[in-house]
């Protein structure tokens, strides 16, 4: 039992842990050259991703139901979300196109791994969030390397087939094999105790992977982000007002087309994106300020989202149930 609770420590506590890897990579990266560690970092990142779909359900999107609320959190994800991303990289990352590179790459990937989680969370529709994950991880997945290549293609450099070969070996072989290991898995055990005894295992496995992920391009160019502290300045206040945005834009939208347990599971799957992945094309497809952008989004994305359905509880800015 304490080697469980230390295995999955890290997953439980990621908002303190990636701050902490962080501020230890740039300490370590200003004495020790760890670009050794570089070939690692394809591998690692598609180990992170394989324990999240490990029980992915593709076949969900056959459901058709939920289809306004499908369509909503379409429209948000792949609409306004890149364009406003596009808008804020122009005002406040102007001189830095990797900075913008960075935050266009998080508009363009949506589904994060604890979307169900925290729909289960904060009495959201679990099924229908589900189903909205599993549309965004594919749709975003597919979409990503045009998206990219169209709006940002005109201040970074980009090789369009790296970035689509990146994502089949980072997205798709992962959720091929985790699609195998849950049938495999599902031989041996039953369906409950796949939940119980394994499943709460899988968000531990995938988190280590991300902090090495983290820890490696951050420590790699350590030296580049204490010569530029500005570049961190500038990453931090453009994800704060990016975030905030897109409670800006979900809250209206839940309240007037939504009941309170819809309008959570759109806020959920609009605001939650799926860093693992973003770092793992981050890392393999581009520079490492646009790792750091990336990564200081750990320092946004969960606590906003806590702290906002905490206080949707008392204030119901979502509605009423």
């Amino acid at each position: 039992m304490k080697l469980k609770k230390i295995v999955t420590f890290p997953a439980a506590n990621l908002r303190f842990f990636i701050p902490a890897v962080i501020v230890v990579a740039l300490l370590v990266g200003l004495v020790v050259d760890t670009t050794f560690l570089k070939p690692l970092m394809l591998p690692v990142a598609m180990l992170t991703i394989f324990p999240a779909m490990i029980g992915f359900k593709p076949a969900e999107l056959a459901h058709l139901s939920d289809l306004r609320l499908l369509s909503v959190n379409l429209a948000c994800n792949f609409i306004a979300l890149p364009l406003l991303a596009l808008l804020i990289g122009r005002i406040f990352l102007s001189s830095s196109p990797d900075l913008r590179m960075g935050l266009l790459l998080l508009s363009v990937i949506p589904g994060g791994n604890m979307v169900v989680a925290f729909t289960l969370l904060f009495e959201g529709n679990v099924s229908a969030s589900l189903k909205l994950s599993v549309a965004n991880l594919i749709l975003g997945s597919l979409l990503a390397p045009l998206y990219l290549y169209l709006l940002a293609g005109k201040f970074v450099a980009i090789d369009i087939g790296h970035i689509g070969k990146t994502i089949a070996l980072v997205v798709f072989v992962p959720l091929c094999l985790g699609v195998f290991t849950h049938r495999e898995l599902l031989k041996k055990y039953s369906q409950e105790q796949f939940k119980k005894n394994i499943k709460p295992l899988l968000p531990a496995a995938s988190a280590w992977g991300m902090m090495f992920l983290v820890f490696v391009s951050i420590s790699m160019k350590s030296a580049t982000f204490f010569s530029y502290p500005g570049l961190v300045g500038r990453s931090l206040l453009s994800l704060a007002l990016w975030y905030c945005a897109i409670f800006v834009l979900c809250v209206p939208l839940g309240r007037m087309f939504f009941s309170r347990r819809d309008a959570t599971t759109l806020l959920l799957n609009v605001e939650l994106r799926n860093l693992p992945i973003a770092i793992g094309l981050s890392v393999t497809a581009f520079n490492p300020q646009t790792t750091l952008l990336v990564t200081l989004a750990f320092l946004f994305q969960q606590q906003f989202v806590i702290w906002f359905c905490e206080l949707d509880r008392k204030r119901h800015w979502l509605g009423k149930a």
